[in-house]
C-alpha cells in the first residue's frame, strides 16, 4: 500500500516563498517517481514539476521555470518544492503524484502516468 501526505501549504502575499513536502510511505517507496501537480475548480490538474529519483533530470511547466525547484530528500522518501516568487495565479490545492515508471519529456505533466495521488496541500497567493 502506498500513501503520500503533502504538507506545508498555507497563505503568503505575492513575491513570498514556501516549501512544499510529500512523503512517501512505503517500503518500496525507492522504486517510484514523484511529481507535483496543482489544481484550481476552474482548471485541469497541472504538471508543475517532476524529478527522477536520483535527482539527475527535473521537468518544469513554463510558468514555473526558474522560481519553483523540486527535489528528493536524502532518504528518498520525501519529495520537495521550494517555491519563490510567488504569484497570485500560484494559487492552487497542490498534488504530490507517484508512479513507478520514470518520467521523460512527453509524459511528465500526464495525471494518467501516476498510480497513487495525495490528499493535496493548498496554497493561496495574494
Amino acid at each position: 500500500h502506498v500513501q503520500l501526505v503533502e504538507s506545508g501549504g498555507g497563505s503568503v502575499q505575492a513575491g513570498g516563498s514556501l516549501r512544499l513536502s510529500c512523503t512517501i510511505s512505503s517500503f518500496t517507496y525507492r522504486n517510484y517517481y514523484m511529481t507535483w501537480f496543482r489544481q484550481t475548480p476552474e482548471k485541469e490538474r497541472e504538471g508543475v514539476a517532476a524529478t527522477t529519483i536520483g535527482g539527475g533530470r527535473s521537468y518544469y511547466a513554463d510558468s514555473v521555470k526558474g522560481r519553483f525547484t523540486i527535489s528528493r530528500g536524502d532518504t528518498g522518501n520525501t519529495l520537495y518544492l521550494q517555491m519563490n516568487s510567488l504569484k497570485p495565479e500560484d494559487t492552487s490545492m497542490y498534488y504530490c503524484a507517484a508512479g513507478p515508471n520514470p518520467p521523460s519529456s512527453d509524459d511528465w505533466y500526464i495525471p494518467q502516468h501516476y498510480d497513487y495521488w495525495g490528499q493535496g496541500t493548498q496554497v493561496t497567493v495574494s
